[in-house]
């Protein structure tokens, strides 16, 4: 995979660069930004104490006592020059099966979020359980696994009204984006369903199983089968 032609570092207050790919290919540009966070991770760059990558940008968080802006700029561009972006000993994604009730309580949009996109419920569970989702990057709350959503004719709206509480494992979608909740919090995106099983561990470290770059699937099961998965964590397949 080649590095992006173009590479936008922006400051970002007094004490963080936000690096933006840009090639036109958003796989190149999401393996671009995480490569470099990584780089940053493990090279011991003096100052640098954070970097956190989304889909297409990383924000590298520094100490302005001990280095620079400018110092820091420069470690971006020498680890573009370092990085394999051929992906040689990238790490093997794991893979997570989820199971899903749709519709009804569990997943209360479910029919307005058809009705937006023209398709029938069935036809909104189907592209939805249709694809694999890469991860590509957690967000808030609680390390919820940010994914490119299904192929749906048109963006989903957000709700004009955000939830007060969603529950832990609501499966929403938003915009082109998808995500499952690992713990109850406020919400505006519109859930579609819920899965029984718990994606967040407070007794683990990390909290939840899943890095970016892992891969997800969802499954439709049926709302008797709800709580035979109660207690169940998410787990990688073997």
């Amino acid at each position: 995979m080649p590095a992006p032609s173009t590479l936008d570092i922006y400051e970002s207050g007094d004490a963080a660069l936000r690096v933006v790919a840009r090639s036109g290919d958003a796989d190149a540009d999401w393996a671009t930004v995480h490569s470099l966070a990584g780089w940053l991770a493990t090279a011991g760059v003096d100052g640098v104490h954070g970097a956190v990558p989304t889909y297409d940008s990383v924000l590298v968080e520094f100490d302005p006592y001990l280095t620079s802006a400018r110092q820091v700029r420069a470690f971006v561009l020498l680890a573009m020059r370092q990085l394999d972006f051929a992906g040689t000993g990238r790490r093997k994604p794991r893979r997570f099966d989820v199971p899903v009730v749709y519709g009804g309580s569990y997943g209360p949009d479910l029919e307005r979020v058809a009705e937006q996109q023209g398709l029938t419920t069935a036809e909104v569970i189907a592209r939805h359980t249709g694809k694999t989702y890469v991860i590509r990057c957690l967000g808030a709350p609680a390390g919820s696994p940010m994914m490119d959503g299904p192929e749906f004719p048109f963006p989903v709206p957000r709700l004009k009204d955000p939830r007060l509480s969603v529950p832990a494992g609501a499966v929403s979608v938003a915009g082109r984006q998808a995500v499952i909740a690992p713990a109850k919090a406020p919400g505006g995106w519109c859930v579609i369903g819920q899965t029984p099983l718990t994606v967040l561990d407070a007794a683990r470290e990390p909290l939840v199983p899943y890095v970016p770059g892992d891969e997800l699937r969802f499954r439709q099961i049926a709302e008797a089968d709800f709580d035979s998965f109660a207690g169940q964590f998410l787990e990688a397949q073997p």
